[in-house]
């Protein structure tokens, strides 16, 4: 696909690495800037730009992405003090990180102010998944201004849907991340009571999979657990930032999370366990310790 664009793209991390690479390899031209020169220069492989400054990356884009770890990292590049905005005028920026609502409202206000059309555009899913363009995009912002960035998104991502006018798609990639994180001791505990009930762990793990309950991001998880694989995807200390923003955001709206906010308490633990690198599902490993259970299935 051919895209007449120039595009900026701002960090290139576990996920925003493999999203940037897609555009590049499709022939967009592209600048791009991660405060770790060496991981840009990675992915430009002489085929784009990498700027040495946020400034140099962004002068001249018509449509900005941004891929960054948090909400102090994002507030850094948009909203300091060396007018990064207002030299964007006329451009898109397009955010696909996971923040708060109350710094995209923030976002939104200064880039109303700087004539800048503002997309948000939150992704779900792993590195792998990003590595196969197979990621799922929730996009909210200017109709016409999606419009414009739509074509650019389906080179990175299996689905791109649009959930309004608003920051309905930071919302939504909440909503997604809460169930992914309360699923991990709901799991835990499940698969703990089965094995002490006598149930063999791959017999388990199949009737799991074919049942109702089954999703595709599921049965990743059942293919990893039959391995015991608990490399991590999503490692318990991103989770619990993430569950941070959800509560915030509930305490704000006024409702009451009583599960997630002990799913929180229950990442935090891991955090300070020996496995706070491995994926937050190590979760089935702690809960099978506490229960007397030997690591190695029946």
């Amino acid at each position: 696909m051919k895209v007449d664009v120039f595009v900026s793209w701002i960090g290139v991390g576990r996920i925003g690495g493999p999203m940037v690479r897609h555009l590049v390899n499709a022939g967009l031209r592209v600048k791009l800037y991660d405060r770790r020169p060496e991981a840009a220069n990675a992915i430009a492989a002489d085929r784009a730009v990498v700027a040495s400054s946020v400034a140099e990356c962004l002068a001249g884009a018509s449509i900005i992405f941004t891929s960054l770890p948090n909400d102090a990292a994002l507030e850094q590049v948009v909203l300091n003090d060396d007018g990064t905005l207002a030299r964007c005028a006329g451009a898109v920026l397009v955010e696909t990180s996971t923040i708060s609502p109350r710094l995209s409202q923030r976002v939104a206000e200064a880039c109303i102010a700087h004539g800048v059309d503002y997309v948000r555009l939150p992704v779900s899913g792993n590195p792998a998944i990003a590595e196969q363009a197979r990621l799922s995009a929730y996009a909210s912002g200017p109709h016409e201004a999606w419009e414009r960035v739509q074509p650019i998104a389906s080179l990175f991502s299996a689905s791109q849907t649009y959930m309004g006018s608003g920051d309905e798609a930071r919302y939504m990639k909440l909503v997604l991340n809460c169930l992914v994180a309360n699923f991990a001791p709901l799991m835990a505990e499940s698969l703990a009571l089965g094995r002490r009930g006598g149930i063999g762990w791959k017999a388990m793990l199949d009737a799991i999979g074919a049942s109702p309950l089954c999703s595709p991001w599921l049965k990743l998880k059942l293919h990893a657990l039959e391995n015991r694989d608990f490399t991590a995807t999503f490692p318990p200390y991103m989770i619990a930032k993430d569950i941070d923003l959800m509560l915030d955001a509930a305490r704000e709206l006024g409702v009451t999370m009583p599960m997630t906010a002990a799913t929180r308490q229950t990442m935090q633990g891991m955090c300070a366990e020996p496995f706070c690198e491995e994926d937050f599902f190590a979760l089935v490993k702690v809960v099978e310790r506490n229960s007397g259970i030997g690591d190695i299935p029946c």
